[in-house]
């Protein structure tokens, strides 16, 4: 752009007045920017001289420029005018000024463009829609009617005809067949005709047979070298004397096996050769790249090309062990020795050398041989100690061993390995000069507490096998010196770790108990004492009990009985007045234990928490079990001493009785709980009335339930006790004043609302047991319980739209409600119970009732696998519940076998269920009473095969 003329000098402030100036020399107007010059008639004057026109102006027009054929000349062509311009294009030039402005109308449009992106993405995604609206897929289309399917019964499937043929191809057509001429068959004959005389052309042209020749069968002769032929193949493939020739069980083997690089191999194989020909070129001392190079000639399939390269990196890496290692690896095991020579001649110091060195000796001799020439020369490799110690014999390795300690002191493994071989007095000497070489490392410390109690052992085993009277008592002495001098080695490593500012890790001590107590020979003791150090390190006091006991958990889990024992005994000796430590412990040994041990602890629990109620049942119960009944009521009545009127002991000492056919003796332990002031409770009366059930005393029981109704009106079992009492008698209107006294006094009981309504059921007033199980939610809104009754009074009506329209309000009202969802699923039709199912697995998926439901699904589908998995995991969910233990095994009956029936049965009477509805139902029936659990779980699995009306 042309300068403007320098304005006059003017005063600050004052304007100017660019119509003054005079333009410069040769100006214009108009000229610049590409536009053409213009002048006006003002400007016609004085002659001036034309303006210069810019020198890359060209000098003819757009018309002259075109060719014969009406195409621009393409050498003329601009980059951004292009090749045709217009009429600016003979003047103008687009400089840095132009750019700047085409940039900010770019970056203009840029910003526009974004602020219409959202309102064009919206178009664009409704133009998308309303096309795929318009033109839906056909899986789409298909969608409703594959749902549909669903729907169809099996004898609308079976009812489906068969699909007849309406293919569109082509049939063949029908093609007529012609007779062969006799002609062909004569040919065919000839063919195989035995030539019997020369032909008389021969003859006549000389060709005579001499003397009396032979009629020649060609045919014969022909099939006779094929059979040759044919025998000699067969002779070079079964050949047993080392001339076969084809292998023809391992040729297409030896076919599979020919590697055949496909072009890009050989492309990229040629082009790594190149790079790696520049590394090595570049820089002939990169180790790498030699070897990289050699690898390359080797998966191309060149061996030898390989061997020469990597012997000139040989020479040129000399100081490098990868080049000496990859040689030694392309050669033969002879030639590799002798790579491995000279690689130990140029570095005597590389242990990788003398250890691949010592692998390719095949003997062990020769092989101990060159690591002692390594050890020779490189005597603080621990590496080629341990192969040195591994090869030799016990005596060679205690020797390797020592003078290994004595150039690596810093090795623990070392040290261990050379305390092992030695004898008991040796092994302390070698472990107490470990710990002044290594002060820092509580391992050695941990070894010599496995190793005094080891030695502990064997002088006690030795001492009880001698025979003597004291055998015993010694032996035990012998045990309980080494736990004391275990105890001594821990704590002294505390200490002397400690003073050498080494942190005491809790968690890795106890994880180093744990090994201990998983050893070969467990090690017991030194458990014990590696816990009772360290297992209250880093705790708060006021967390110790809660910690101890998550910790004791956490290692029963992980199988860590001895110690988790260690644990409970250590926090035992801290807290000894806590009763849930001892009830823990007590479980950790009736579970892992024996009935000795676990008595000892129980005693020791009775000892220190007295007032435990439970402690003295749980120890009376283990006596029963283990059949002595007389020292079960000595313990009940210790705790009954020392807890006066209490209640639970009262039960437990009534259950001992009752449960062994002590009718009497449970009537004066009961009569004597309903005297006392404390212990005359609701329980007390209500087990009161179950020994007079049991006993057949019916007038008995009613005064019993009537007295303890008198003091304990709101207990609910009373209520519903003497109305099943009045129900089997026959008084029915007796049965429904106990119901209704019982629904008015305590009006959340669903037991007393649901045996109301079955009595009116069953004396046919339908319509008075529906108004009560209402009644019945509107005082117990959203009981799953209540629900359930209506919905099965009306299924056992014969009402199955009925029932059906009370399951849609009772889901509806508990939409998480397990037993609501595992019923809908077994009162939907067949063919929908499986999406029911799943339904009912998204809404509640760990109930336990819903998993046993969808079992069901599965048993009766055949998929026993499935079904068995699924009524496991619904027995993990709830093990209490009867009901799933016995549709597991009436499963195994049925489907599995005897040993997998038994595991079902061991590990139901290891629960004890006491719930579920069918379980609850057989158990308490007079005539089951005092069954064992074994027992009680084959009944339940047969009312399942044979549900009552």
């Amino acid at each position: 752009m042309a300068l403007l003329h320098q304005p006059p000098a003017r005063a600050p402030g004052q304007k100017v007045d660019f119509n003054t100036i005079a333009p410069p020399a040769n100006y214009v107007p108009g000229l610049g920017r590409g536009a053409t010059g213009f002048t006006t008639r003002s400007d016609i004057g004085p002659a001036r001289m034309a303006p210069e026109m810019p020198s890359g102006l060209p000098g003819k027009t757009q018309e002259e420029k075109r060719d014969d054929d009406g195409a621009l000349d393409d050498t003329k062509f601009d980059e951004f005018m292009g090749n045709d311009a217009g009429a600016l294009a003979s003047f103008g030039e687009y400089d840095q000024d132009d750019r700047e402005a085409d940039n900010e109308w770019d970056r203009v449009d840029d910003i526009m463009d974004e602020r219409r992106r959202d309102r064009r993405e919206k178009k664009l995604k409704e133009e998308l829609e309303k096309y795929r609206a318009a033109n839906p897929k056909i899986v789409e289309q298909l969608a409703p009617y594959k749902r549909k399917l669903a729907e169809v019964t099996d004898a609308e499937w079976e009812a489906i005809p068969e699909i007849g043929d309406y293919t569109i191809k082509k049939h063949k057509r029908m093609e007529s067949f012609v007779p062969v001429p006799d002609t062909l068959l004569a040919k065919a004959a000839a063919e195989k005709d035995t030539v019997s005389a020369l032909d008389a052309r021969a003859m006549s042209n000389g060709l005579e047979t001499p003397g009396g020749m032979a009629t020649t069968n060609l045919t014969e002769i022909g099939e006779g070298r094929r059979t040759v032929v044919s025998l000699n193949l067969d002779r070079m493939a079964d050949s047993v004397t080392g001339q076969t020739v084809v292998d023809p069980k391992g040729y297409l083997t030896d076919l599979k096996s020919i590697k055949v690089s496909s072009d890009a191999e050989i492309g990229d194989i040629k082009r790594a050769r190149t790079l790696l020909k520049s590394v090595i070129s570049t820089n002939p001392r990169h180790a790498p790249g030699w070897v990289a190079a050699a690898r390359l000639e080797e998966i191309a399939g060149k061996l030898g090309d390989a061997r020469k390269l990597i012997q000139q990196g040989c020479e040129l890496c000399a100081d490098s062990e990868d080049v000496w290692l990859e040689a030694a690896r392309l050669q033969p095991p002879d030639q590799a020795k002798l790579v491995l020579a000279r690689g130990v001649a140029q570095l005597p110091k590389s242990v990788r050398i003398w250890m691949q060195a010592s692998r390719l000796e095949l003997d062990k001799g020769a092989q101990a041989r060159v690591l002692r020439r390594a050890l020779e020369q490189v005597p603080n490799s621990v590496r080629l100690w341990k192969a040195a110690v591994e090869l030799a014999s016990p005596d060679d390795a205690r020797i390797l061993l020592s003078r290994a300690v004595e150039c690596c002191p810093q090795h623990v493994e070392l040290w261990l390995a050379l305390a092992r071989l030695e004898s008991f007095e040796q092994a302390q000497k070698v472990l107490n000069r470990a710990r002044k070489a290594i002060p820092t490392d509580a391992t050695i410390w941990f070894t010599a507490a496995k190793l005094r109690e080891s030695h502990g052992l064997d002088e006690a085993q030795a001492a009880l096998k001698d025979g003597q009277p004291d055998s015993q008592a010694r032996s035990e002495k012998m045990k309980a010196d080494t736990a004391e001098a275990v105890a001594k080695i821990i704590k002294g490593a505390v200490k002397a770790l400690t003073a050498v500012a080494v942190v005491i890790d809790r968690e890795a001590w106890l994880k180093e108990a744990e090994a201990a107590e998983r050893g070969t020979t467990p090690m017991v003791a030194t458990c014990n004492a590696i816990v009772s150090t360290v297992v209250g390190y880093s705790i708060e006091d006021a967390d110790r009990a809660l910690t101890w006991k998550a910790d004791a958990a956490d290692l029963i889990r992980k199988g860590s009985i001895e110690t988790a024992r260690a644990v409970y005994t250590h926090a035992l000796g801290v807290f000894p007045g806590d009763d849930s430590i001892w009830r823990a412990a007590a479980q950790l040994e009736k579970e892992h234990g024996t009935p000795e041990a676990l008595d000892a602890l129980l005693s020791r629990a009775v000892d220190y928490c007295p007032q435990a109620e439970v402690l003295w049942m749980m120890r009376a119960k283990e006596k029963w079990l283990q059949g002595s009944v007389p020292a079960a009521r000595q313990i009940l009545a210790q705790g009954f001493a020392a807890n006066e009127d209490s209640e639970d002991i009262f039960l437990a000492a009534f259950k001992l009785e009752f449960e062994n056919g002590e009718v009497e003796r449970a009537r004066v332990i009961l009569t004597k709980a309903r005297q006392s002031r404390s212990a005359s409770t609701p329980r007390v009366w209500m087990k009161s009335a179950i020994i007079e059930r049991e006993a057949g005393v019916v007038q008995r029981q009613r005064e019993l339930l009537l007295e303890g109704l008198k003091k304990h009106p709101d207990f609910a079992k009373l209520h519903l006790m003497l109305g099943q009492l009045e129900e089997q008698s026959g008084n029915a209107e007796a049965a429904r004043a106990a119901y209704r006294a019982g629904c008015v006094r305590c009006m959340g009981s669903v037991a007393l609302w649901r045996a109301r309504a079955r009595l009116e059921e069953q004396a046919g007033a339908l319509g008075r047991a529906r108004a009560l199980l209402e009644q019945g939610r509107l005082k117990n809104p959203g009981n799953e319980e209540l629900w359930l009754a209506a919905v099965r009074t009306e299924q056992r009506a014969g009402n199955g739209k009925a029932a059906e329209a009370l399951m849609s309000k009772a889901l509806q009202e508990a939409p998480t409600s397990g037993r609501l969802w595992a019923e809908a699923v077994m009162m939907a039709p067949r063919p929908q119970r499986k999406q029911k199912g799943s339904e009912a697995l998204k809404r509640c998926d760990n109930d336990p009732n819903v998993v046993a439901a969808v079992a069901q699904l599965f048993q009766a589908e055949r998929k026993i696998d499935k079904a068995r998995s699924w009524f496991g995991r619904a027995v993990v969910l709830d093990p209490d519940n009867g009901d799933f233990w016995a549709l597991a095994y009436a499963l195994e009956v049925k489907h599995g076998t005897p040993e997998t029936a038994a595991t079902v049965l061991a590990k139901c009477v290891s629960q004890e269920p006491h719930h579920g509805e069918r379980w609850q139902r057989v158990s308490k029936a007079p005539a089951n009473a005092h069954l064992p659990v074994d027992v009680l779980l084959k009944r339940v699995a047969l009312d399942i095969e044979n549900p009552p009306p």
